[in-house]
């Protein structure tokens, strides 16, 4: 029967699994594609894969007619990732050996009607293949992948030599180039896979496309959550009588964002600082070494609600003073406190001229990623998030979330903490959240003005947000935002983005590394 290729307005294409009625069609389109290895398995082959593993049988009909088929099995990933040979999948009396306890997805076949070549439908199918080990939360997908277009150069090249060539886009071969283009590695040559393939010299490709998503079975159930809700804290600086006026203030926020079911609680820069307003403004050292005096308290009331209130707090930062050290410097400290009572510090390690100059602060040495039950997470205090080194360590230790609790007093200077803290998201393939204050206290030197509008950005690439912003507050107004944050499309970005900045990175030409001090 002779069949004119199909247009593309002609086509009615319909993907689902393959059936033990479709063999006849099935018959005829092996023996059309593979009429140089034996063409089509028996009847009883295919019933056989199909009753042990229909999931894995996917297949595209055009208005009735089988066009596309792709054929799976599940495998042991550990025996199947290292050398074998296609009789180990079908047995040589054409049994199917279908691991029905196996962790990884095996491809063994795909077929395109010749008439049909050119519609892309095997990248279809490969696409499916993904989605079914995806959901089946599956290691890989393996395939032994032949190379029929090494008959040709087999005379002159090994057949490593070959697979480098293709790699390269030297040689086209049209099942391994396809292969590559649709996201598989090379892993290994295997000799002898499929004796009978001439053209292959019965050599194949071990390839595998690793599920960046999967998650082994004993880690699911503590490893089971991939979403977080933050919630940020848009503050407004203003006179307070008392430190209870402050915590009561703070308390009100933090329960807000828990009846929210918020896992993240997060404050601004310095947002105790309308404390400085009960001393003398003449000094500006003293008055904040005034402050620092509170940041106990502080921390004890803040462990207390994110307990109490079941919540992760990232405190902003507030001021300590190390009184048994010489000289008893002042640091400007972010804290997390996580809601099973433990907490964390992150020094604030650049420190603006402004903060030298009037409060005589000083920048810490450590800088570390923090394990959180929604998340790992790092923190770097407003100017820090403009050296993007410390991001870039941050993201090397496989931070998810950067929190950049700031304090600035013009739009400029807001400009430059948020220019910075999108391109952090961008560059690191993770999620930043802004978070300044608003509003102004007259009383006290360096509060005059201040200028803010908190956010959250997110990488920029199709998962997300066409800007890269998932959320913002309105300019100068005290208020909450709220932002649920997905970690699988991380993953994703990370792997199989338009760009990945991570992994492109020219290691073989800069390297970043830590020095003395920086743990």
């Amino acid at each position: 029967m002779t069949v004119t290729p199909m247009q593309t307005e002609e086509l009615h294409l319909h993907l689902r699994n393959l059936t033990n009625d479709d063999y006849d069609q099935l018959k005829v389109l092996m023996d059309r594609v593979y009429d140089d290895i034996g063409g089509s398995w028996p009847e009883r082959t295919v019933r056989l894969l199909i009753d042990a593993f229909p999931d894995g049988q996917i297949a595209i009909d055009d208005d009735g007619r089988l066009v596309g088929v792709a054929l799976s099995l599940m495998v042991d990933y550990t025996t199947f990732s290292n050398p074998h040979q296609y009789d180990d999948l079908v047995g040589r009396r054409e049994t199917i050996l279908n691991n029905e306890d196996g962790d990884a997805l095996y491809g063994l076949d795909v077929l395109i009607d010749p008439d049909y070549r050119g519609h892309r439908l095997g990248r279809r199918l490969y696409e499916a293949r993904k989605d079914l080990c995806r959901s089946m939360n599956l290691r890989a997908i393996l395939a032994g992948g032949r190379i029929p277009g090494y008959q040709e150069h087999a005379d002159s090249l090994t057949p490593a030599e070959y697979l480098d060539q293709v790699a390269r886009k030297e040689i086209h071969d049209p099942i391994l180039s396809f292969q590559l283009a649709n996201d598989f590695q090379v892993k290994r040559l295997m000799r002898k896979y499929l004796p009978e393939d001439e053209k292959s010299r019965g050599c194949a490709t071990l390839l595998e496309w690793s599920n960046i998503l999967y998650e082994p079975a004993e880690r699911i159930i503590e490893n089971s959550r991939t979403q977080a809700r933050v919630g940020a804290v848009q503050w407004q600086m203003r006179e307070f009588e008392s430190v209870e006026q402050v915590l009561q203030q703070v308390e009100y926020f933090v329960r807000a964002l828990s009846n929210y079911r918020s896992d993240f609680a997060v404050f601004p820069e310095l947002f105790n600082a309308p404390l400085m307003g009960l001393t003398d403004q003449s000094d500006q050292v003293a008055a904040i070494r005034f402050l620092a005096t509170f940041t106990e308290r502080f921390k004890q009331e803040l462990s207390r609600m994110a307990v109490s209130y079941n919540i992760n707090i990232v405190a902003g930062s507030m001021i300590e003073v190390h009184e048994d050290e010489e000289h008893s410097p002042a640091y400007n400290i972010a804290y997390l406190f996580r809601r099973d009572g433990t907490f964390e510090q992150q020094a604030k390690l650049h420190i603006t001229p402004q903060e030298k100059r009037e409060w005589i602060i000083e920048g810490g040495n450590d800088l570390a990623v923090f394990e959180t039950d929604a998340g790992r997470i790092g923190m770097l205090v407003c100017y820090d998030v403009e050296f993007p080194e410390l991001a870039r360590l941050l993201a090397d230790d496989d931070m998810d979330i950067l929190f950049v609790p700031f304090w600035t007093d013009t739009k400029n200077g807001y400009l430059r903490v948020r220019h910075c803290a999108q391109a952090r998201a961008i560059e690191n393939e993770c999620y930043v959240v802004l978070c300044g204050s608003v509003g102004n206290v007259p009383a006290i030197d360096n509060l005059d003005i201040q200028y803010a509008q908190s956010a959250v950005f997110s990488p920029s690439d199709f998962a997300f947000p066409h800007d890269a912003v998932l959320n913002e507050t309105t300019p100068n107004t005290e208020m909450i935002l709220f932002s649920d944050l997905d970690f699988s499309k991380l993953k994703i970005v990370r792997n199989e983005g338009s760009v990945t900045n991570l992994k492109d990175r020219r290691k073989d030409l800069f390297m970043l590394r830590r020095t003395k001090g920086l743990h």
